[in-house]
């Protein structure tokens, strides 16, 4: 973008060759890639919530009996202590089998993807994005993280001229 920042990120650059619909196509598999990220995140929030609720039965029945309700007591420890979370499964099951499933296939496809059709480049769509979004010489708009321009040279207010800036959720060119 400007000699200020150190140029564009090569790494996240469309190789020679790649069409907008294919990074566009790219950025869509990525976005629901990442949105299984953190439906597998929760899974696993469930997983050990739920596991953390089953070993605090133990405190529950022990506090049980020793407030005098043994009956109860042992009510908690035979009718849900180590209960199934669904038929056979405990969530430990309900993980694996996601992640055997759905999860596992589903990443290496997206990396294949990436590797066949980008080079192995990803996130080039956010990258696009990036490079129309950044404002020229502004020192935290560089384009790489290892290139860090002099503080006050280059901020708006400074002298410089805003950079064209793509409207939101509009395709890179």
């Amino acid at each position: 973008m400007d000699s200020h920042d150190g140029g564009p990120d090569r790494a996240h650059q469309r190789p020679e060759g790649v069409s907008d619909k294919t990074v566009e196509a790219l950025g869509s598999l990525s976005k629901a890639m990442e949105t299984t990220e953190r439906a597998r995140g929760h899974l696993y929030s469930f997983h050990q919530l739920t596991g953390t609720a089953d070993l605090e039965l133990d405190r529950a029945a022990a506090l049980l009996r020793e407030a005098g309700h043994p009956e109860w007591a042992e009510r908690v420890q035979t009718q849900v202590t180590g209960r199934n979370v669904i038929p056979g499964h405990w969530t430990f099951q309900i993980v694996e089998a996601y992640d055997d499933t759905y999860y596992h296939p589903f990443k290496e496809l997206e990396r294949a993807a990436v590797a066949e059709l980008a080079g192995g480049r990803g996130h080039l769509y956010e990258a696009e994005l990036k490079e129309a979004r950044r404002t020229a010489g502004h020192p935290d708009h560089t384009a790489r993280p290892d290139v860090t321009p002099a503080r006050g040279t280059g901020a708006p207010g400074h002298g410089d001229r805003p950079a064209a800036r793509a409207r939101p959720g509009t395709p890179p060119s």
